[in-house]
């Protein structure tokens, strides 16, 4: 685990801003990592100077909720911290030396017990010094308020071998100008987070009142949404949650009752379409009664094909019309040969009766075959 060494003097800032350097020894880098390397950046707070040298608050502080707010701040950006040389970046303007980069920061978390811990990507170059122990230390410089000491911003980091940075009082300036502090009072951690929340770049608003009305503008249009929302759904506009939530459910299982002009239920439809069915039977059965009744009562239909004949006009009366209209009425069976006299039985050649050989001329049966059957 990387270790803290001496904590610098802080520059002090105008209006409540102050940047402090300080640094921990970097880890061996993992083996599969490659050039990716875990770094602690800030100790778990409240954390001060091991040698006592006068400062603007009683210690420097950092938690977990703060660490996150910073955290959040940090992803909410793009462009990732940039890590230096010595701080170099600061020192270029009045050296006029080159300020190459030794890495960037990728990502940062919190560990509970340790502190704000840094993935950090060096550069093939700043990986060769570092394997061979010609740079030691990572030093991040952040800002903090300076009524609180609460950390407030991570804003780069260096590789150095000498903590104890040399006019590290004419560093502060061109820092606050360098990462747009320009001494305007710390942004509010709370505002910081609630803008990561609602989706909006903290980085793009350089001080409270411009993210202020920013976050407000969002709470606004959501707040405008929801009253539109309620309207629709016959709410009150300051329903809450479940009452919006209950709406929407009944929303979705209520069925809107169909235009009585354009439809129909379907239970009334199939009623009548059985309705329609009955009558259509009854009128069908009714209309073969009257084909049938007078055919086998003027000997055009005999009583044995009675059955044939309603089954025949249940499936075409048509057909059963056409036949009966082509059909010959049987006068023996209509009428008597002895005027209503009974006539005196006599047999025919074939044994047959006269009602016998009538039926047989109705039906072309010949008289011997009719004989034979009816032996049988």
């Amino acid at each position: 685990m990387a270790k803290t060494a001496t904590l610098h003097r802080a520059a002090r800032l105008p209006a409540g801003v102050a940047i402090a350097p300080c640094f921990f020894q970097i880890p061996d880098a993992d083996a599969d990592a490659g050039n990716l390397y875990q770094v602690q950046a800030l100790p778990v707070g409240p954390f001060v100077p091991r040698d006592g040298r006068e400062m603007s608050v009683d210690a420097w502080r950092i938690d977990a909720a703060s660490a996150q707010a910073l955290i959040d701040a940090f992803r909410a950006t793009r462009t990732p911290l940039v890590i230096d040389y010595e701080h170099q970046t600061l020192l270029a303007e009045d050296n006029g030396q080159p300020a190459p980069a030794a890495g960037w920061v990728r990502d940062m978390e919190w560990r509970d017990g340790s502190g704000l811990w840094l993935t950090v990507e060096l550069t093939e170059r700043a990986r060769q010094y570092v394997a061979a122990g010609e740079y030691r230390y990572f030093s991040p410089v952040f800002s903090y308020d300076l009524r609180t000491g609460a950390v407030q911003r991570l804003l780069m980091g260096a590789l150095t071998n000498n903590p104890a940075i040399d006019g590290m009082a004419q560093i502060a300036p061109r820092a606050a100008a360098r990462f747009h502090l320009d001494g305007a009072p710390a942004m509010n951690e709370h505002l910081l987070a609630l803008a990561v929340r609602l989706g909006l770049d903290a980085s793009a608003y350089t001080d409270e009142a411009a993210l202020t009305a920013a976050i407000n503008g969002r709470i606004d249009a959501a707040a405008s949404r929801v009253s539109a929302l309620c309207q629709q759904l016959e709410l009150q506009a300051d329903a809450d949650d479940a009452a919006i939530g209950s709406a929407i459910t009944a929303l979705r299982n209520r069925t809107a009752a169909p235009d009585p002009a354009r439809y129909v239920e379907i239970g009334v439809v199939e009623s009548l379409r059985n309705d329609i069915a009955a009558l259509t039977a009854q009128a069908n059965t009714r209309a073969v009664d009257d084909l049938v009744a007078p055919a086998l009562a003027d000997g055009r239909l005999l009583p044995a094909l009675e059955a044939w004949a309603r089954d025949l006009g249940g499936k075409d009366i048509a057909a059963l019309r056409a036949y009966l209209d082509k059909a010959q009425p049987l006068a023996a069976l209509t009428g008597t040969q002895t005027g209503g006299r009974r006539p005196t039985a006599t047999a025919s050649a074939d044994g047959l009766t006269e009602d016998e050989l009538a039926v047989c001329a109705a039906t072309g049966i010949a008289p011997k075959d009719f004989a034979v059957q009816k032996a049988a």
